[in-house]
């Protein structure tokens, strides 16, 4: 006998949607919640999850959201699509710290990078189309795509490249159906940063197919050593027209509470972007625009000091995990993430467990030494953890000195 093919569900016996209910949790918020939930029970737990500046926010911008709070036009609507003097100190920002010449229409002001990023591909795709999505990525670019109603399709590159993809890759995942290549150089989760070479080979072969590209540059600050950011539609300007661009002030200025991001692009995108938003949220708080106006209207003083202080926990971040044996972690050029392979480490017996899965090895080391970090699952690529040194320098110390003490019980 064969089973019995279950009834279909009717529209009243669903709790859920199917495209809400398939969404997962954001992997990396939910280990940084975990990690704060522990912390706050008292358990002495360090964690590497969440991409948080562990710096404040710059004064001179609490400063100005302070004087926005006083002001009562900032207690009534604004223009969904972002404040004007925003707007405009945003491409003068980009025109600044990039290259790329826009004019204020071109720019949306969201909640966040992460409504920027969904935005833009509700606005660009339709059911069924492809966009190519260059692995590890980070945990909200596919689900995105989804909710969109689009496919994403990965492009998997490893430790032996730099976490860098090549266009032969990119061209063997093209199809009949692929519209839009996603973009992200420096990267989340992996710290790779695309040269200029690089960069203009990707954004020739996407111009060569007529293909759409957002490019998130959210990190393009974050960037050591002889690494440089180098903005997609500046070195391949035919691709203008055809390209949209993530950002925000959350990375470089310590705001990641204040959730302000834009999309800068096309003014039709833009335009219908803001529909949607006009719909979804109405305009962002007025105050944190008016913080993000002092942020991206202000030098660039308070990044250079964090980005000295990423250098330093860098360089002793990969240091440390380098010296496990099983454990091999390229030298991130951008961002502020290490993403070594742990797969020498799988199947080994570990105080009693053999963990096979990247999963199972993140929760054992909560569990045993109290420090969480990210599976690689998380970001499309199992066999890695992401950790994150956006923390002080004695918390990442003594993080990575206890997992180097556990995993070197590691025993085959």
């Amino acid at each position: 006998m064969t089973a019995a093919t279950p009834p279909a569900q009717s529209p009243t016996e669903r709790r859920l949607s199917t495209r809400i209910g398939s969404i997962s949790e954001s992997a990396t918020l939910a280990v940084d919640a975990k990690a704060k939930a522990l912390k706050a029970a008292g358990r002495p737990v360090i964690g590497f999850g969440a991409g948080e500046p562990d710096f404040p926010t710059p004064d001179y911008i609490v400063e100005a959201a302070v004087e926005a709070c006083r002001n009562p036009k900032n207690h009534r609507y604004t223009p969904a699509g972002g404040l004007p003097e925003l707007r405009s100190a945003i491409a003068d920002k980009t025109l600044r710290d990039s290259g790329f010449q826009v004019e204020a229409a071109n720019v949306l002001v969201t909640n966040g990078g992460k409504q920027a990023i969904y935005e833009a591909f509700a606005t660009l795709l339709d059911p069924g189309d492809e966009v190519i999505v260059p692995a590890p990525y980070w945990t909200t670019y596919p689900e995105s795509i989804r909710l969109a109603g689009g496919v994403p399709v990965d492009v998997v590159a490893d430790e032996t490249t730099g976490y860098r993809v090549s266009v032969e890759q990119l061209e063997a995942a093209r199809t009949e159906r692929t519209k839009v290549l996603l973009f992200v150089s420096p990267s989340n989760p992996t710290g790779a940063v695309y040269s200029r070479a690089q960069v203009e080979e990707v954004g020739r072969w996407a111009a060569e197919h007529g293909l759409w590209v957002l490019t998130d540059e959210i990190y393009e600050h974050l960037v050591y050593g002889d690494a440089e950011f180098h903005s997609l539609p500046v070195v391949v300007p035919e691709l203008r027209d055809r390209c949209v661009v993530v950002n925000g002030v959350a990375k470089t200025y310590a705001m990641t509470g204040w959730r302000v991001g834009w999309a800068i692009g096309p003014k039709d995108v833009i335009k219908a972007a803001a529909n949607l938003q006009s719909h979804a949220t109405s305009n962002v708080s007025n105050v944190a625009q008016a913080a993000a106006l002092a942020a991206v209207s202000g030098n660039l003083d308070a990044v250079a000091e964090m980005r000295a202080a990423f250098d330093r926990r860098r360089q002793t971040i990969v240091r440390m995990l380098n010296e496990i044996d099983g454990v091999l972690c390229p030298e991130p050029e951008g961002a502020f993430y290490a993403y070594p392979s742990v797969k020498g480490l799988l199947g080994r017996e570990l105080r009693g467990r053999r963990p096979a899965t990247s999963v199972e090895l993140a929760e054992l080391i909560l569990e045993e030494v109290e420090v969480a970090v990210v599976p690689g699952e998380a970001f499309g690529t199992p066999g890695y953890l992401r950790l994150s040194y956006a923390l002080g320098d004695e918390d990442l110390v003594e993080g990575v000195s206890r997992i180097q003490k556990l995993l070197a019980e590691a025993r085959d």
